[in-house]
């Protein structure tokens, strides 16, 4: 409580003053949080299920979260891969709940799709080199670029027909595909061939690409 000067009728009035608490604080802060925008923090712990990030340097007004499919693009075995406790991130903000002080985070929203960036020079009908990652029952599984797999289904694998992918190809293997049908950016999904990829080489061993339409 705070003494005031008598007012003109000479009364003395008391004026109370209460310090914002840490959690007017914590509001306040999450206010000037937009949706949309980039900011950086630190990251304070890493649970199974995400990460969660101080968003303000050491203040401990607000903490953000990361759900774990927004942490990378490309696939990973643990969160620990990605980031680490106390280490300085860059991120974009999904939203923000006043009501409940929640803050959800992104960081890979804040790095270049690297699909986007991929296609943005491919296209289909291109030959290109990759790498088996997995061969299952109806096909095979190839990366083309760090974070970009995709699949060669069983009639794509070779001219003549085989029983099980095994026969011509094993995880590991070194390949060149043909891009066969246009991204579906939503799915993450794009089709391969290495039959044609073998037949466009034999046709010119020199060609980059071969034109289906043809």
């Amino acid at each position: 409580m705070t003494a005031a000067l008598p007012d003109e009728d000479g009364v003395l009035r008391a004026q109370w003053r209460t310090n914002p608490t840490r959690a007017d604080r914590r509001r306040a802060f999450l206010r000037t949080i937009r949706r949309g925008e980039i900011r950086t923090g630190k990251v304070a712990a890493t649970p199974q299920f995400g990460v969660f990030v101080d968003l303000d340097d050491d203040l401990g007004r607000a903490t953000g979260f990361i759900n774990v499919p927004e942490l990378s693009w490309t696939h990973f075995e643990a969160i620990t891969d990605i980031v680490q406790v106390g280490q300085e991130i860059r991120f974009e903000v999904l939203g923000v709940d006043l009501e409940r002080e929640q803050v959800a985070l992104s960081l890979k929203a804040s790095q270049e799709d690297p699909w986007r960036r991929y296609f943005a020079t491919h296209h289909v009908g291109e030959v290109v080199p990759g790498t088996v990652t997995k061969v299952v029952p109806f096909g095979a599984f190839v990366r083309i670029e760090p974070g970009i797999e995709g699949l060669v289904h069983l009639v794509e694998l070779i001219a003549h027909e085989v029983a099980v992918p095994a026969e011509v190809i094993r995880e590991g293997d070194d390949v060149r595909v043909m891009l066969i049908e246009e991204i579906d950016f939503a799915r993450r999904r794009i089709h391969l061939s290495i039959r044609r990829a073998t037949e466009a080489s034999a046709h010119d061993p020199t060609a980059a690409s071969f034109d289906t339409t043809q």
